[in-house]
């Protein structure tokens, strides 16, 4: 009698249904640096001269930062990457392509090419004109502290994912629009001195709760669906006592806790309108650049701590030699993702569903030929590429 494999005979049986393959891939985030203000010189208190066109011009120079970033990314070589602080000129994702065709599809120094075929770069919240006084400046619709997130022009500091597998578009979920006090409990800025709300009220009823925006990005990976659960938080900083970057912080990293807990995540809507986070069991990455840690920095680090502890999720906690002699009077320093040492770039899997096998920081020592890559703020980005490997399980 002949013989036949498990899966042979599953496959059989059920020829519609697709067996999802154990595979072994990398995910990475980085913040790139590849925001308007990276290059253009400007003084502090003065409006710098960018638009949307300004990443434009970098690109079409043949610009070295940019090529280090590409030789960055070509010597990870990941399989799925976030690209945050990167501009969103426009829908048609013009610098996205080019900096893909020009830059990863060629060879860095050497090192081997690498093509990304499936991409997404949705819009953001920065730059986007509330015609609202978002800053309590007394004016209203002033670029940048007007934006629903601070930025010089719609799309500023953008965000962008890619992917050498396919990504199911028709079922991505965004929450660009998503009220801050429409989540539960929100922590809404009250002015110390008076005790009373610091936003009026028709900024709070208008503000939303992304800085940029969170996406939920659907990744076909062989058969199994990953989700990517990408966001980048505003910085909790640049504000006062009434904390109100801060606490935006603490909820825009709240928000995924809550999405990923379905007793929880019934408040949620998406941009479509449709209610409810993730289904329970199913596979996730959360990635991005946190902008908070859990112990150094000036985050309220109940947010970023809860998230960390939550059982749903695995901490590799990343490490890297230089990043520790890099501050070697921190004891967290071998974990810090940011040349201004503190740990706040994170790659976060579900338990559900994924194997860590392997997670590193992309941060060279100074003895290293690829140090030159990140010796000083002009050479990339003041961030790390922060990398897990997976496998997937069914």
């Amino acid at each position: 009698m002949k013989k036949y494999s498990i899966i042979a005979l599953f496959a059989w049986v059920f020829p519609t249904m697709t067996i999802a393959q154990e595979t072994t891939l990398k995910i990475a985030t980085f913040n790139v640096s590849m925001e308007a203000l990276n290059y253009v010189a400007h003084k502090r208190g003065e409006a710098p001269n960018i638009s949307g066109k300004t990443l434009t011009k970098a690109l079409a120079s043949d610009h070295q930062q940019i090529k280090n970033i590409a030789e960055i990314i070509q010597t990870v070589n990941p399989d799925i990457i976030l690209l945050n602080e990167f501009d969103n000129q426009d829908n048609d994702h013009q610098d996205l392509k080019i900096f893909i065709s020009h830059y990863l599809n060629k060879s860095q120094n050497g090192k081997t090419a690498i093509d990304f075929p499936y991409y997404y770069q949705g819009s953001v919240n920065t730059g986007v004109n509330s015609g609202i006084d978002i800053d309590g400046n007394g004016e209203k619709g002033k670029l940048p502290g007007d934006g629903y997130g601070f930025g010089y022009f719609p799309g500023h500091f953008g965000m962008a994912l890619l992917s050498k597998y396919p990504i199911n578009v028709d079922q991505i979920r965004t929450f660009q629009h998503f009220k801050w006090h429409d989540m539960p409990n929100a922590l809404m800025p009250i002015d110390p001195e008076s005790n009373k709300a610091w936003y009026s009220q028709e900024v709070w009823q208008k503000l939303r709760l992304s800085s940029k925006s969170h996406w939920d990005v659907p990744v076909e990976v062989n058969g199994k669906t990953i989700h990517i659960l990408a966001s980048h938080p505003t910085p909790p900083v640049f504000d006062g006592p009434e904390d109100r970057n801060g606490k935006r912080n603490h909820d825009e990293i709240r928000f995924w806790q809550d999405y990923i807990s379905p007793e929880k995540s019934s408040y949620i809507y998406d941009d479509k309108g449709n209610k409810g986070g993730i289904k329970a069991k199913q596979s996730f990455v959360i990635l991005g650049d946190l902008n908070a840690t859990t112990v150094d920095g000036n985050a309220i680090k109940a947010g970023i701590s809860s998230l960390l502890n939550d059982d749903k999720i695995q901490d590799a906690m990343p490490q890297s030699q230089a990043g520790e002699k890099h501050s070697p009077e921190n004891a967290h320093g071998k974990h810090h993702t940011a040349f201004w040492r503190m740990r706040v770039d994170y790659v976060l899997p579900s338990v559900s569903g994924l194997n860590i096998n392997n997670s590193g920081i992309f941060w060279p020592a100074e003895t290293d030929e690829s140090y030159r890559l990140i010796k000083d703020r002009k050479a990339s980005s003041d961030h790390r590429l922060v990398w897990l490997e997976l496998t997937t399980k069914n």
